[in-house]
């Protein structure tokens, strides 16, 4: 096992003396790999999605066992969990008025767990609750959110109001871990149920935004058409790579400590 570790050390030691330049270029690079990987291997891109909701449960489901049973929520964010709920409730709104599908019902059992989750961390286990740790100001995120779907939102025939939440749930959900990378970023030390639940987003959101990605290639251009016009389409896409490339450099770090045997994730100066 250590034999296999020392190729994994050498490039992630490589890796981390490179400069901010190189270590982006390499990030590209990593991820055109593993869309052009996922290309060949799913043939049906809408399976990137069911695999994204998955993974996503698979980390609420993490989630659930370290309140339940840990009895703690320190290292979570309380902020990320209410941004979470609310774009979960406006597009859960817009999924009713808009287009009711399966995923309606995905996003409303999603809603459900994360108010349970808020209200596990206002209420039961408040004392663990590190309050002075989770200090991200909330509207610096709604407040832009709302301003960019006044003036970017969709250009279908339903009401305006509803067009304009609709872009706000896609901004908002892009930037809802914000608060989630802040509360690691003041602890440096990140425990293992944390650790696992936050890089369970950041493959689920890898995952939606290769089958936005591909979707978009398989179909030539012509599924940002079918989105509308304006920069409304050219916004979904940038919303689904913005989630991504949020959460890159901690899941970086994740699997460099799961395979060098670390429980604990400590985060160097810097990162998230």
């Amino acid at each position: 096992m250590r034999a296999q570790r020392q190729p994994i050390h050498a490039v992630s030691t490589w890796v981390k003396h490179q400069p901010p330049k190189v270590k982006a270029f390499l990030a590209v690079v990593t991820g055109m790999a593993a869309l052009v990987l996922l290309r060949f291997i799913v043939h049906d891109h809408d399976n990137l999605f069911v695999a994204a909701e998955a993974v996503h449960s698979i980390g609420i489901c993490v989630l659930i066992y370290k309140l339940t049973k840990e009895k703690t929520c320190a290292g979570l964010s309380l902020k990320s969990q209410e941004l979470t709920a609310m774009f979960l409730a406006v597009r859960l709104y817009c999924s009713f008025v808009m287009e009711y599908d399966i995923h309606t019902i995905l996003d409303l059992a999603t809603l459900a767990t994360t108010l349970w989750v808020i209200y596990m961390i206002r209420f039961k286990l408040k004392s663990s609750y590190m309050e002075d740790k989770d200090n991200f100001a909330i509207y610096y995120v709604v407040v832009p959110c709302v301003v960019l779907a006044l003036f970017i939102h969709p250009s279908t025939s339903h009401h305006l109001l509803n067009r304009v939440f609709w872009a706000f749930c896609v901004y908002l959900e892009a930037v809802s871990v914000l608060p989630q990378l802040r509360v690691m970023q003041n602890t440096k030390i990140v425990e293992p149920f944390t650790a696992h639940y936050v890089f369970a987003l950041g493959i689920a959101r890898f995952l939606s935004c290769a089958h936005w990605v591909l979707q978009v290639l398989d179909s030539r251009g012509h599924l940002l058409v079918a989105l509308g016009y304006g920069l409304w389409p050219s916004m979904v896409l940038i919303s689904e790579i913005v989630q991504t490339f949020i959460l890159a450099d901690f899941c970086y770090y994740y699997v460099k400590s799961v395979f060098g045997g670390q429980l604990v994730l400590r985060l160097p100066s810097g990162v998230v």
